[in-house]
């Protein structure tokens, strides 16, 4: 808490109590007294007189000659001793409000404080003076907002009347056709208020005058700026895989399901990946099946190319972290590995505390968990809120994964300490580059498992995928914060409504076979792989609709065999 003293010469003073939300209160003039005998006497101050809102007292405000920090009270609190900037909305009549509320809305999310007021330039002008005297009393940086239609009064005397920045943002009018263009934008000489017609973005042009004063907000805007271009970027990137909608719908009976290799290759078949050993390398092919509830539930058009071009695309970036088992790619569905011996736990690192199954580090703190795999987590947290640090909970790679602490995996050797050590590292490393990336490309990299393995040579690799749609989550980052202060669910880009719609139809876990997914929800699908791969990649899609999938993959792999 901290205060502002008045005083004057002839008047007794009162002291203005600013709490953290930027309101003020009037306190009694014994406090006064006692606050003003503590002001530095080395400080030189001045007074400038207002009248009240709500008394029939004349006050005067003292402050600083630097007019940039708050005067602290004697309980020495420890108090952020930069004014906090505020913008003053003034409206002509309550009818503005839900224009004045969308521009505060709008100064929130810069992290400016907005404080709304009604008071008519024509019905009401003396009432309008009081209330600008009070404003301009206060030491605070300010920017005011006049929200009035028809003939724009309010404006044009409000900036007659402070010496700070007014801009007009008039609501619309039926009467006009639209805002009241004329009377906001045609001043008299000397009379200089701006005219921004957007809620938001008369709030954004507030928000740049401030950031002179205060290094906050200014990263708010940049920080909004940055937001406005990724929608640009990931808008455009939805638009453009739209046009891949019929290719796309061409290629649904010719998705790459079955693998089926010409030789004694040893084969062992995963749920999307099946693995063929050859006598140096271990060959990789990433089919277009899509699992979940531990069984198949479709094929999806480019999903496998999806896939390994984008682990493949990671590999390249992240060997200056821990190299990697990539040999070569053969062909858009095919990896070339170095064979390695796997560590039996997969690496989970978290960014946000999310997830919905039931190994999920969300639902386990929402039944009241607060240790998970050996870390403490503290109470208050909201789903699919950022960590204050990433964190890795690592789980066993068993019939049923289960979460595990890193006592445990050395207790119960599935690793020695100092290879638990060393991808622990490697895995919190490539997660935070990988975050990295993924924010400049517009997207948030949440959470993702990483697999590592020995090789001949003894050396540690990491193995299997990389910041792939099926390993990874990812949230569009332009419209997280906005959708977390309305407690909706980030917008992400995955398999969930095809998992919904499943869930809806049968029992996935339970029913022998299940429903043909519609061909809308997996041409959607494969559309939003595909837009996911463009967004990570900045790379154009190209996609291979080979006829014979089996020749061309013997024919891609047969020199590594």
């Amino acid at each position: 808490m901290v205060a502002f003293v008045t005083s004057s010469s002839n008047l007794n003073g009162l002291v203005h109590k600013f709490d953290s939300s930027g309101k003020f209160y009037s306190l009694d003039r014994r406090i006064a007294r006692l606050c003003r005998s503590n002001i530095p006497r080395n400080r030189k101050v001045w007074y400038s007189s207002v009248v009240s809102d709500n008394q029939n007292t004349r006050q005067t405000t003292t402050t600083t000659s630097s007019n940039e920090h708050f005067i602290p009270t004697q309980n020495n609190e420890n108090v952020d001793k930069q004014l906090r900037p505020v913008v003053p909305i003034l409206m002509g009549s309550g009818a503005d409000i839900d224009r004045c509320q969308k521009i505060a809305d709008a100064c929130k999310r810069l992290g400016l404080d907005a404080e709304m007021r009604v008071a008519s330039a024509h019905k009401i002008p003396e009432r309008l003076l009081d209330i600008v005297k009070a404003y301009e009393a206060d030491p605070r940086p300010k920017v005011y907002i006049a929200v009035a239609g028809r003939s724009n009064a309010l404006s044009g005397v409000l900036d007659c009347a402070v010496s700070s920045p007014v801009i007009s943002c008039p609501p619309y009018s039926d009467s006009f056709g639209g805002a009241d263009l004329f009377s906001s934008i045609r001043m008299p000489s000397g009379v200089a208020p701006a005219y921004i017609s957007e809620p938001g973005s008369a709030a954004l042009f507030a928000a740049k005058i401030l950031a002179i004063y205060d290094e906050r907000i200014r990263e708010k805007v940049q920080e909004l700026q940055a937001a406005n271009r990724e929608r640009l970027y990931v808008e455009d990137v939805d638009l453009k895989t739209k046009s891949y909608i019929p290719m796309i719908r061409s290629q649904r009976e010719n998705c790459l399901s079955i693998t089926s290799l010409p030789g004694n290759l040893s084969k062992k078949q995963g749920k999307v990946r099946d693995q063929y050993e050859g006598k140096d390398y271990l060959v990789l092919i990433t089919t277009d099946r899509q699992s979940a509830f531990d069984r198949v539930l479709a094929s999806i058009p480019f999903k496998g190319q999806v896939l390994n071009r984008t682990s493949a695309w990671w590999f390249e970036r992240t060997k200056h972290i821990i190299p990697n088992h990539l040999v070569a790619v053969p062909h858009p569905n095919v990896t070339i590995a170095k064979k390695c011996q796997p560590f039996p736990i997969e690496f989970v690192v978290r960014g946000y505390i999310t997830g919905s199954t039931e190994t999920s580090l969300w639902k386990n703190y929402e039944k009241g968990v607060r240790n998970y795999c050996g870390i403490t987590f503290p109470d208050g947290l909201l789903k699919n809120q950022k960590l204050k640090e990433n964190v890795l909970t690592p789980t066993t790679k068993e019939e049923n994964d289960r979460p595990i602490s890193p006592e445990e995996i050395v207790a119960e050797k599935w690793m020695t300490r100092e290879d638990f050590e060393y991808c622990k590292r490697a895995a919190l490393e490539l997660f935070s580059f990988g975050q990295k990336v993924a924010k400049e490309h517009g997207l948030i990299l949440v959470d993702t498992k990483y697999e590592f393995g020995r090789d001949k040579d003894g050396n540690i690799l990491v193995i299997d995928e990389m910041h792939t749609p099926d390993s990874s989550r990812y949230w569009l980052a332009h419209s997280y914060e906005e959708r977390m202060s309305q407690g909706k669910e980030p917008e992400n880009i995955d398999k969930e409504f095809l998992r919904l719609w499943f869930r809806d139809h049968c029992d996935p876990y339970h029913d022998a076979v299940l429903p043909q997914a519609p061909e809308e929800l997996v041409v959607e699908l494969s559309r939003k792989y595909i837009m996911l791969y463009e967004l990570i990649t900045w790379q154009n899609f190209l996609c291979d609709v080979s006829g014979n999938a089996t020749r061309s993959l013997w024919e891609a792999v047969k020199p590594y065999c």
